[in-house]
């Protein structure tokens, strides 16, 4: 099937919004646990947005950008979802 660039550009921009709702939907998955697994995260996402937004002479400040991705202010859902980072298992960091 050959889309036309409006046609893409819709269906890209379809795929972007539910998966900006995935992640504002799973507050339990930490932003490190994204990084660690698949090398991107929602700061990343927001990076990107921001970046693009950019590219078309707009400004789009991070933290209005991470609202867009996040939901809300990135200082509330860091008080509301962050969790501490894992501690190192063992004695993997002493010798």
């Amino acid at each position: 099937m050959e889309l036309d660039d409006k046609t893409r550009t819709e269906l890209e921009a379809a795929a972007f919004r539910k998966l900006v709702a995935h992640l504002q939907e799973r507050t339990d998955v930490q932003n490190i646990d994204l990084m660690n697994l698949a090398g991107f995260c929602r700061n990343c996402l927001s990076r990107w947005y921001r970046e693009g937004a950019e590219s078309r002479g707009l400004a789009l400040p991070d933290p209005q950008a991470r609202e867009i991705v996040y939901g809300m202010p990135y200082d509330e859902w860091k008080k509301k979802h962050q969790t501490d980072a894992p501690k190192p298992l063992g004695d993997a960091h002493k010798h």
